[in-house]
């Protein structure tokens, strides 16, 4: 038996969903406290308890119905009395619903509950029978039967039609009754008859239209069954529910005449604006009474009566969003009709004058006006139901309802009431228009200024929270109206789509939007409604996609997702390389793009996900690499090419998430749920490798110009502040050049891209990836490279060293380099006289000189250059000598004078500039001595004039072939093509030094005798004077006159002897001319007239004119400069007896007695001292007693032998009358006194004593602290062995 009764699983949850919503419907009363309680027992549960409470017994009374006793079999007697046994129990268990107990009504129910799961039509059959038999029934006791058999009828699969004729009676009659229950008792008997409708909808269909077509109002509980019938999509069986929409159309059809009944009319409007008991819920009957009411106008012929009853309901009250709804509701189903009439009735009531008064600044008085406070809210559904219920003819209505749509939007006081019915409202238009085939033919006028709501609506959704459906609702609005005409204009999508993409990705987390909204009373999922709102923006962008599906598109909409992808927030990042790879999923799988139309910008793009492959987030790390997967597919699709499982990297996972891990993935906005079977587990050691292998696949199949914007988005990632953007930039920069930097166009803006970035770049390993791209650059680039790198190294700075460096730093490269800088170097511009006659060179070519000069200079510092610099030389020299005078030429304004302020750390001139140059040039290369040759002297100065600067470079030369330099044979070719160069400059430069050469026996090695000749007759040709002049003197040299030895010789004797006139004019000439006269013999002197100098010249050490010194000091320099070794030997007396005068004239009074270093610096090398570069060091920068100590402990450590006569010497100087010069031989004592104590007491006398005790004690006074404690000590020593006894 229970077996044949058993129910559909369909049958009864479709019972279970109506049960409960009718109980949410049901009425409040003064009874609303019991009824609640008395309902919530009628809910059918989903499982029933395995056992029941068990009750006092009971006296179970048997009845048996007639039809039963028909249906009496002796056979079937033990079956019989099973049914009257259970239908007995049935029967009491419905007597019992009586009870007031809590606790056994609850158990009743139960009970029946459960029985009627096992025997539907037992139950049926019995509450049938218990209504004829028991005729007196309470109301609540009837109350709850009504609800036991709605809850049977549902579960029973079929009803007899007996049983379905008494029930419908049964329900009838009870819907109208009044109780105490009131519309609570009238609910429950209603829901009887919705209940028969799942079995029979048509029987009782026909009984509801008889009385509503009667003329008199129905009852609102025949309302209230036809509202459930049309809401409920539950409750028909498939397809029925369109015969009942059938039938309600013909039923409002037939009522159309009522609504020129007065009394029918007036019950329908007041039907209509009765208060609702709740704010939220409207009841059932009140919902189908406004679509009810709109069919009927829908089906009116008369347009007067229309618009009567419509502006009639138009000015009842707009307080309750479900009464808008409902009033617009109608509006709309009247205008499937009467579009006119219901376009000219709303825009009557929206310039009427409450509705005005309510559109800005509404602040009312007293309750009766808060009925007009939202009347635009209506207008705005009215507008969208009208377009949604009229879509057949709405496409030429369109932008005449969105110019009334955009004037409420402006005009309205803006809530969150109009902004969700504004939403709502466009949603149906738009809706509307896309379910309209001719949509497309039509071009509306007013979508951009729709859309510029829009955007403004977005723009005010409050930026750090989230808890409405506005942004998914605007944005999926923005999806639709992007599909119609006219498009928009580029302009108006940048902004629309910069707005949509802030809104969305620069909500905070998701967690922080989950505390912005925890006491709400009834929270939002934030989960689900980010997750649908981000599911909006992507379709927006698939949207725009298909609508355009062009390349220029795609990189459209993707240059408006960098500005996100490069963020510094990690869920921004997260969001926006989601929100792109969905987007490039889209486009792979549909293949909308042109396979003939190749991509825009796509390098961008590569670069972007590529550095993206190596967040550190997660979550952005695989969405990523996925995107690089879809991307390379689109790509090859794009080409033409196939991407096979083998080829195409696949879309990588998140790998498997721990309970730790499952905290980082909440962390971010994607669900917190740990990542699905297929991922990849990427360890840290291993995250680069798969971003790194899938970037090089898509690298082979992009062009140059694509690689180059790839290389472009590396190099600009660099000046970010994130750590791994800059880091993967870099990554990515080194691996493209690499693979493909030799192919590379447009290098030289890329270099100073790198140059400009490398500034901010903090990370080492960053640092060095970038600069070794740049060795990689320059093995096909160097010339594109140099010319770059020359723009901003006018005044070089670390950063652009380090580039420099980089340039350089592979060997070939590195004379590659050099040649190009020497080119640049060498292209100096004409100055062009102006009207003022100052020179006016090509400011371009100038600085880019300048540049490559100061470049030269510092390069000479660096290590990668070192061997470079050496090779080259020769044409650095050359080309540094002709830099000097090029910058003569040119009159630059002078620098600093040294009384100026900050003077140490002003930045050199260029003229100083080109100075340092060549002196490190010398310096750096091993040329130290020619170096010191000319510091010692003070020639550098000669530079600084156009008069002085022959002479300048003649001291240059000189000293190479003093110095026996080991690149003069280099030289000498190296300026036989300079004697022919097209700048006088050049060739000034290369004669000079020709004919100083001549004076090397190394210049015969590479040029015989008669070639140089050759080249100093054609000098005589050149354009120049001065040259021809310099050619002319070269011509005179004893190399090709030999005779000229003997004579000049013979002519020394006299000049010597006129050392001693007084003049000091005449000994300076005459001193100077023996110099020339020994320069010009050069190796043609003897060993006996340089004696003789020597003897001469030592004698004026301690002149006291100024000038005499000076030149007897460098006259003797010059002299043991130009003595070689073999010739040394009847000298060496003479050098060691000056030894002590010229160390002590280190400090003399005049500033000109700096030839003094000159001269004892060239006797300790022809001593043979240690430490010559140490030395020249001392003599030319260091001061102080450190530097005289120095130099005193080189003099006594060379000359032991001599140690009487430097101390002899020291102490005659104690007699000067030159205070700085006793100060000096006062030091040089005092220091052999503590060295040699011994010594001294045997070399010096008592007198010699007393007179250093009385020097030392003048000492005392001298102002520098470290001479006064120097000669404390002296004298205390000196006093206490004068007091010795003997």
């Amino acid at each position: 038996m229970d077996a044949q009764h058993s129910e559909k699983p369909h049958s009864h949850a479709s019972m279970n969903r109506t049960s409960s919503a009718r109980s949410q419907n049901s009425r409040t009363s003064s009874h609303i406290s019991e009824l609640t309680k008395n309902q919530a027992y009628t809910k059918v549960p989903q499982n029933f308890a395995q056992g029941d409470k068990q009750m006092p017994p009971t006296t179970i009374l048997l009845y048996k119905s007639q039809t039963s006793q028909a249906a009496l079999m002796p056979k079937e007697h033990r079956t019989f009395i099973e049914e009257a046994y259970n239908k007995a129990i049935c029967f009491k268990l419905l007597r019992d619903l009586s009870s007031s107990d809590s606790d056994h009504l609850r158990y009743t129910i139960k009970k029946i509950k459960s029985m009627t799961h096992r025997a539907p039509n037992l139950v049926l059959e019995t509450i049938g029978d218990y209504f004829v038999n028991n005729q007196q029934i309470s109301t609540r006791h009837k109350f709850r039967l009504f609800h036991v058999l709605e809850a049977v009828l549902g579960a029973s699969d079929s009803l007899e039609e007996t049983w379905e004729k008494a029930f419908m009676q049964l329900a009838l009659e009870n819907m109208t009754k009044s109780t105490e229950l009131e519309e609570a008792y009238q609910d429950a008997a209603s829901n009887v008859l919705v209940a028969i409708c799942r079995h029979s909808w048509q029987a009782v269909a026909q009984r509801l239209e008889t009385e509503v077509l009667s003329g008199i109002f129905p009852h609102r509980s025949r309302f209230y069954v036809m509202g459930i019938m049309t809401l409920d999509e539950n409750l028909f069986k498939e397809g029925e529910k369109a015969g009942w929409e059938e039938q309600l159309t013909k039923m409002a059809v037939k009522s159309v005449p009522f609504l020129n009944t007065e009394a029918w009319s007036k019950e329908l409007l007041g039907a209509l604006t009765r208060p609702d008991q709740t704010q939220q819920e409207q009841p059932p009957e009140k919902a189908f009474l406004f679509i009810y009411y709109g069919l009927i106008l829908q089906a009116s012929e008369n347009g007067t009566t229309v618009r009567t009853h419509l502006k009639t309901l138009l000015e009842t009250s707009h307080q309750r969003s479900k009464q808008r709804e409902g009033i617009a509701l109608t509006v709309g189903l009247a205008a499937a009709r009467h579009l006119d009439h219901v376009w000219a009735v709303l825009k009557q009531f929206g310039s009427s004058t409450p509705v005005k008064w309510s559109l800005n600044s509404f602040s009312p008085k007293n309750s009766e006006d808060l009925r007009w406070k939202w009347a635009s809210s209506t207008i705005l559904l009215a507008y969208g139901q009208m377009a949604d219920k009229a879509k057949a003819h709405i496409l030429p209505w369109v932008d005449n309802i969105l110019s009334r749509m955009v004037y409420f939007f402006h005009y309205s006081s803006w809530d969150e009431t109009l902004k969700q019915s504004f939403l709502t409202a466009i949603l149906m238009l738009v809706g509307a228009i896309s379910h309209n085939k001719g949509a497309q033919s039509y071009e509306f006028s007013q979508v951009s200024k729709l859309l510029e709501c829009l955007m403004l609506l977005i723009e005010k959704e409050p930026q750090d929270m989230l808890f409405t459906t506005t942004r998914q609702q605007t944005l999926n609005i923005i999806s639709s109206l992007c599909k119609l005409r006219p498009p928009l204009d580029l302009e108006q999508k940048s902004r629309l789509l910069s707005i949509s993409l802030r809104s969305v990705m620069s909500l905070p987390q998701l967690e922080v939007l989950e505390k912005h909204t925890c006491l709400f009373l009834e929270p939002p999922n934030i989960q689900t409604l980010y997750k649908e709102t981000a599911g909006a923006l992507e379709q927006m962008l698939q949207n725009f996609i298909m609508q355009n599906p062009t390349a220029e598109e795609l990189h459209f909409l993707l240059s408006h997702l960098y500005v996100w992808l490069a963020s510094e927030k990690a869920h921004e990042r997260q969001r926006a390389v989601h929100s792109c790879m969905a987007l490039l999923k889209f486009l792979s799988h549909n293949l909308y793009l042109d396979p003939k139309e190749d991509f825009k910008r796509i390098g961008q793009l590569v670069g972007m996900l590529g550095i993206l492959c190596q967040d550190p987030d997660k979550t952005t790390q695989c969405s990523s690499l996925e995107g690089v997967a879809y991307l390379y597919k689109l790509l090859m699709h794009q080409r033409g090419g196939k991407a096979s499982q083998e080829q195409a990297p696949a879309p990588q996972e998140p790998p498997q998430a721990n309970k730790e891990e499952a905290m980082l993935w909440s962390g971010g906005d994607q669900e917190a749920a740990p990542p699905g079977p297929r991922e990849v587990a990427l360890s840290k050691d291993h995250v680069l490798q798969p971003s790194s292998s899938q970037v090089k696949d898509i690298m082979k199949h992009l062009t140059t110009a694509e690689l180059t914007d790839l290389i472009w988005t590396a190099v600009n990632s660099l000046g970010s502040t994130s750590p791994f953007r800059v880091q993967a930039a870099a990554d990515m920069l080194l691996t493209a050049i690499q693979e493909h930097g030799a192919k590379l166009e447009t290098v030289a803006s890329l270099g100073q891209a790198i140059h400009l970035q490398l500034c901010s770049v903090r990370i080492p390993q960053a640092r060095e990836n970038a600069l070794q791209a740049i060795t990689l650059l320059a093995r096909n680039h160097t010339s594109e490279l140099v010319a770059a790198f020359l723009d901003f190294s006018v005044s070089l700075d670390s950063h652009t060293f380090r580039l420099w460096r980089a340039l350089g730093a592979e060997q070939p490269m590195s004379h590659r380099v050099l040649a190009v800088l020497l080119g640049w170097l060498q292209k100096r511009p004409l100055p062009t006289r102006t009207s003022g006659g100052s020179p006016q060179p090509k400011k371009k070519a100038y600085l880019h000189s300048l540049a490559a000069m100061n470049t030269l200079h510092e390069l000479q510092f660096a290590c990668e250059f070192k061997q470079a610099m050496q090779e080259a030389f020769p044409e650095l020299l050359l080309a540094l000598l002709s830099q000097t005078h090029y910058l003569l030429e040119l009159n630059l304004p002078e620098e600093p004078q040294p009384g100026k302020e900050a003077q140490e750390t002003a930045l050199l001139g260029p003229q100083s500039m080109s100075l340092e140059a060549l002196k490190s040039l010398l310096s750096t290369t091993r040329h130290w001595q020619d170096f010191a040759h000319m510091e010692l002297q003070g020639a550098w100065d000669l530079f600084a004039t156009t008069h002085t600067y022959p002479q300048g470079v003649g001291l240059l030369a000189r000293a190479m072939v003093q110095n026996q330099c080991r690149q003069i044979k280099a030289l000498t070719l190296q300026l036989l093509p300079n004697l022919r160069s097209r700048e006088e400059r050049d060739r000034k430069v290369a004669i000079i030094i020709f004919t100083e050469f001549l004076y090397s026996p190394t210049l015969l090695e590479v040029l015989p005798r008669e070639a140089a000749l050759s080249v100093l007759v054609r000098s005589l040709r050149d354009p120049s004077p001065e040259i021809r002049v310099l050619g002319l003197q070269g011509l005179g040299n004893i190399l090709f006159h030999p005779e000229k030895g003997s004579l000049l010789r013979g002519q020394l004797p006299p000049f010597l002897r006129g050392f001693f006139q007084s003049s000091e004019p005449v000994v300076v000439r005459l001193m100077g001319t023996v110099s020339e006269a020994l320069h010009r013999l050069g190796a043609h002197s003897t060993e006996t007239l340089g004696l003789r100098i020597a003897i001469n010249t030592r004698a004026f050490f301690d002149d006291e004119r100024d000038g005499v010194r000076a030149a007897a000091m460098a006259l003797f320099g010059e002299l043991v400069a130009s003595v070689t070794r073999q010739k040394f030997g009847g000298l060496r007396t003479q050098v060691h007896q000056s030894m002590v005068p010229l160390l002590l004239h280190l400090k003399d009074r005049c500033p000109a007695v700096v030839t003094a270093k000159f001269a004892f610096y060239h006797c300790s090398v022809l001593l043979q001292w240690r430490l010559p570069h140490t030395l020249f060091c001392t003599l030319a920068w260091e001061k102080g007693l450190s530097a005289r100590h120095f130099l005193w402990s080189c003099l006594m450590s060379h000359s032991q032998e001599e140690f009487g006569t430097h101390l002899a010497q020291a102490l005659s100087y104690l007699h000067r009358r030159h205070h700085h010069l006793k100060i000096w031989a006062a030091l040089f004592i005092g220091y052999t006194i503590c060295y040699y104590p011994r010594a001294v007491s045997q070399t010096v006398s008592d007198v010699d004593i007393k007179l250093l005790v009385c020097t030392f004690e003048d000492l005392k006074k001298n102002p520098e602290p470290s001479i006064q404690y120097f000669a404390s000590r002296q004298a205390s020593f000196l006093q206490k062995v004068v007091a010795r006894p003997q």
